[in-house]
């Protein structure tokens, strides 16, 4: 399993995701995108992630797959017009002392 964040800029005007942004991007999800959970980080407004914990069998096919699930709700969500995916990678993590 990946822990892939998709970092979303808001239109230029401004706004918040909504509430059910987390159901929303289940709906969004095929089968085949391997998708398992969803986690929702909407502070600071302007620079919300959302952290999609998939399984596939490559990090590189999990970061394909988050960025499809959100191209998809993105495009097919109006109540998301003008909001941009910037980025969907894994993150990196320092271990303290390492």
């Amino acid at each position: 399993m990946y822990l892939v964040h998709a970092h979303l800029r808001p239109p230029a005007q401004g706004g918040e995701l909504p509430p059910d942004v987390r159901a929303l991007v289940y709906g969004c999800a095929r089968p085949e995108d391997g998708v398992e959970h969803v986690s929702v980080h909407g502070d600071p407004p302007s620079a919300p992630v959302l952290g999609l914990f998939l399984l596939a069998d490559s990090l590189a096919r999990a970061e394909a797959n988050a960025a499809a699930v959100c191209a998809r709700l993105l495009e097919g969500r109006p109540e998301l017009s003008g909001w941009t995916l910037l980025r969907a990678e894994a993150p990196l993590i320092v271990i303290d002392g390492q």
